[in-house]
């Protein structure tokens, strides 16, 4: 889930992953983290991967490489001060990435295979469908805690693939097991 945490949605998420057992995976814009350390600090009881979004939701591009740079570091220094854990994980906004940040920051991309366009549409029922219809093992599902569809939607996500025998897992697990 990118661009959280969001102070009425992501709260509704965590309730509605706890209630199916299900570990999620977080990317959190920095700058959205002020006033809600809270909710940060339950995705991490909950057992939830904490990764970093950007401060700002920046897109790199050829011409701004050093400030995206010390956006990951601003993010990762607030992350890591409210958590007390080093943050590995980023996924780059709009997926535009350097690689040489790798080794420069320690910490690893995570793009995504599926793209239901959840902050772009009211609908639910359509968003989801859009997952369950392209849903296959190790698949990495981008969506995010920050609109009501995208949860409602998520959770139904979850629901009916867990039917169908998928175990939901952070993106740890997916690339290191």
């Amino acid at each position: 889930f990118d661009d959280g945490p969001n102070s009425k949605y992501t709260p509704m998420l965590l309730e509605g992953l706890r209630k199916r057992n299900i570990l999620a995976t977080f990317f959190l814009v920095g700058e959205n983290i002020e006033g809600n350390e809270e909710i940060l600090l339950e995705m991490q009881k909950d057992g939830h991967l904490i990764g970093n979004h950007t401060y700002s939701h920046i897109q790199l591009t050829s011409g701004n490489r050093e400030t995206f740079r010390e956006e990951l570091v601003k993010t990762n220094e607030i992350l890591e001060n409210i958590t007390g854990e080093k943050v590995s994980f980023v996924r780059p906004p709009y997926g535009s990435w350097d690689k040489s940040f790798e080794k420069e920051l320690n910490m690893f991309p995570v793009l995504w295979n599926i793209d239901p366009l959840d902050w772009c549409s009211h609908n639910a029922e359509c968003i989801a469908a859009k997952v369950v219809e392209n849903a296959g093992d190790g698949d990495i599902i981008l969506m995010h805690d920050y609109y009501d569809t995208s949860v409602t939607a998520a959770l139904e996500v979850v629901d009916v693939l867990q039917k169908r025998g998928f175990q939901f897992v952070t993106v740890e697990e997916i690339l290191f097991d």
